[in-house]
């Protein structure tokens, strides 16, 4: 039973009631087992006293094992002590023992410097009398007649140590006197020389055959004779050996010195100033060879720039992506290289760009006006020429011919949007060159000078000269003759070439000459042309309106019958023919109008046209007497000119000729609603005047008395 309890006492968790429910269970189920089937307290009492027995005893023997085993710690942890202190003492001891070692090796240390200080003291002078003796020997070699017999000068495999004496013996002939010494001078110098050319000799050797090893080996030599930059070149001339055998120079720089680049860093001591070297010399015998027999042709100025312009942009470029080699401290290095290529053609590029420029846009202009079959005239302008185009219209009209000769060249404007792109592509291309070509600070003075020939040939030889043809061609006013007004196209065209002028003024000139006083000289350029334009715009769309307001005034004079609007018998009330030809007209013209103009100048010019022609209608109205039937008549008329004039889409204009229409609404009324009628909205606030005279307009007006009955209205 004692195992038993272990078990049962070691399991996780332990539960004791669960221990005495099972222990219960087991007495109960032993004394069924044995068939008396009755429940026996006295056996539960006696299992659960032995139960305690041997619990107590367990618990006796786990004590007296529990006691042992910390007795047994115990003692184990005393010698862990033990040992742990013999281990610091031990430690101290090593620590002392350390420090007695560091003091001696320290000791000893400063005993070797110091004997090693004397033995170098010693040995110094030793060495340094060893190597003079053997100059002085080799030296004394070159005193005596005859050839070099020494090995070191006669074994090539001995070079290196060669080029190393005659160096020194090289420099100490240079302290020596003339006379005696002359022919050992010579001696040293031509073997200097020999020995210097055979280290460059078999510098190249190395180099065809990329040992940059003994390259670096004979560079380092050589660099204490004075053929090092020979060595420089010849590395050079190695390198660039077979390069450049395309056409386009440009194309193998790069590749060219990125691959050469690594041999220079490996190779010299002073790579960024072989590299400066190594890009001048493909500047100055490769670049610049390629750019001057580039340009040597300057009969084509246009390919001439354009060459130019390309050759400049890729070397500027070119000198940008070589930028990150190190060539030394002078960071415009490759902008002097550029410059000192390119200085001669700079220097004369402006003079170059405004005679091309010139003769393009001449040359521009001269097809057009071929092509035109036109030749250019001069043509005069002023206050003179429109006096004489005045008297010409009023005699014309008063003695009811024609005087003034008046050419409208078949409706041609002589104005051109190609030839305007043209000539502000040409102009483009120059300012691009110009921002380029041109130094900072001439870049705004060249700029304007651009600017000056466009304004020139665009708007003066081409735009100005189309603008005087065309307020030429305007028709005189009260024309018998149905006006076509080529002027409108004018108009639109000038419209288009301007906005294409400004937008090339803010894209291409205005980063050029911004923040400098060259500005403002564009800008007042630009201005004093666009208003001497503008002026004569504002001209010929005057002349414009008053010849269509003038024929629509001859046509109705002429064509407009009294029996109209006064018939002796009734008619049918629709709108006179008169009416209908000269609305047709002004439709016509409205929409060629709106063709040419956009914006506020729209609104401006309808306005303006409107309110000319509702006076020409207006004043032609009073110019008839109207009975009842011509009263419905005219209506029908006035009807037709509203819904022209709606056409307009000015609100000013249709008030008018809905107040003209209420008026002739007066010839109509009965006499008793007169009073009625002039008061009311539309009427009342004209003048009385214009009433009455609308009212006097009517067959009826004496017959019924109107103006007795009208008399309260006149007042």
């Amino acid at each position: 039973m004692m195992m038993q309890y272990m078990k049962e006492l070691e399991q996780e968790p332990f539960d004791p009631d669960e221990f005495v429910e099972r222990l219960a269970w087991r007495t109960v189920a032993d004394s069924r087992n044995e068939g008396t089937g009755h429940f026996d307290p006295v056996l539960l009492h006696e299992t659960f006293l032995q139960a305690i027995k041997d619990l107590q005893l367990l618990q006796e023997r786990q004590q007296k094992k529990c006691e042992r085993l910390e007795i047994m710690c115990r003692e184990e942890e005393n010698g862990h002590w033990q040992q742990i202190s013999q281990l610091q003492d031990r430690n101290k001891a090593s620590v002392s023992m350390f420090q007695e070692l560091d003091e001696r090796i320290n000791y000893v240390a400063t005993k070797v410097i110091h004997l090693g200080d004397q033995l170098e003291s010693v040995n110094t002078p030793r060495s340094r009398a060893v190597e003079a003796q053997k100059l002085m020997n080799h030296f004394a070699e070159f005193l005596s007649p005859g050839p070099l017999l020494a090995e070191v000068f006669t074994d090539k495999t001995q070079i290196d140590e060669a080029a190393d004496i005659i160096q020194k013996l090289h420099l100490i002939a240079q302290e020596l006197p003339s006379g005696k010494f002359e022919k050992a001078k010579k001696k040293i110098a031509a073997k200097y020389d020999e020995i210097e050319r055979s280290l460059i000799e078999e510098f190249v050797k190395a180099h065809r055959s990329d040992d940059k090893g003994r390259m670096k080996e004979i560079a380092t030599i050589l660099s204490h004779f004075k053929g090092y930059p020979q060595c420089i070149d010849a590395f050079i001339e190695q390198s660039q050996m077979g390069a450049f055998t395309g056409k386009d120079v440009f194309h193998d720089v790069i590749p060219l010195c990125e691959k050469n680049f690594s041999v220079m860093t490996e190779v010299f001591s002073n790579p960024d100033q072989v590299m400066a070297k190594f890009v001048l010399n493909i500047y100055h015998l490769k670049l610049q060879k390629y750019i001057v027999t580039s340009l040597s042709d300057r009969s084509d100025t246009d390919r001439y720039l354009k060459n130019l312009y390309d050759l400049y942009s890729r070397t500027v470029k070119l000198s940008n992506d070589l930028s990150h080699f190190q060539m030394g401290n002078d960071n415009m290095y490759l902008s002097k290289l550029t410059m000192n290529i390119f200085q001669k053609y700079l220097d004369s590029y402006i003079s170059v760009e405004t005679k091309c420029l010139k003769e393009k846009s001449a040359a521009v202009l001269h097809r057009y006006y071929e092509c035109k079959n036109h030749q250019k005239k001069q043509i005069q302008t002023g206050g003179f020429q429109d006096l004489r185009r005045d008297l010409q219209a009023v005699i014309g009209t008063r003695a009811n011919f024609n005087i003034a000769q008046i050419e409208n060249y078949g409706g041609e404007t002589f104005l051109s949007e190609e030839v305007a792109i043209a000539l502000l592509q040409e102009s483009k291309l120059a300012f691009r060159r110009c921002e380029l070509l041109s130094r900072q600070s001439d870049m705004p003075g060249n700029a304007l000078q651009i600017f000056e020939i466009l304004l020139h040939y665009l708007m003066a030889e081409h735009l100005d000269y189309a603008l005087e043809l065309g307020l030429q061609s305007v028709p005189i006013p009260e024309n018998k003759t149905q006006p076509q007004i080529s002027f409108f196209d004018v108009l639109r065209q000038c419209n288009a070439i301007i906005h294409l002028l400004e937008k090339q003024f803010i894209d291409s000139l205005v980063p050029l000459v911004i923040s400098t006083p060259k500005h403002g000289d564009c800008l007042q350029k630009k201005k004093y042309l666009l208003e001497q334009i503008e002026f004569k715009l504002d001209t010929g769309l005057d002349r414009s309106i008053n010849a269509i307001v003038g024929w629509v005034k001859i046509y109705l004079q002429t064509e407009q019958k009294k029996t109209d609007f006064k018939p002796e018998t009734d008619v049918d009330t629709l709108a006179s023919p008169a009416c209908l030809a000269v609305v047709q007209y002004v439709r016509s013209m409205v929409e060629r109008i709106r063709d040419s103009l956009d914006g506020k100048n729209v609104e401006a010019l309808m306005m303006e046209f409107g309110a000319r022609f509702h006076r020409v209608i207006y004043e032609h109205l009073q110019q008839f007497q109207y009975n009842s039937a011509g009263a419905m008549c005219v209506i029908c008329d006035v009807n037709e000119y509203r819904k022209c004039v709606k056409e307009f889409k000015v609100p000013l204009v249709n008030t008018l000729f809905d107040t003209l229409h209420a008026l002739c609404n007066l010839l109509l009324v009965k006499p008793e609603n007169l009073k009625q009628v002039c008061t009311g909205d539309q009427l009342a606030g004209l003048d009385r005047s214009i009433l009455l005279n609308f009212i006097q307009l009517r067959s009826d007006y004496k017959t019924q008395k109107l103006s007795v009955s009208l008399k309260g209205l006149a007042t």
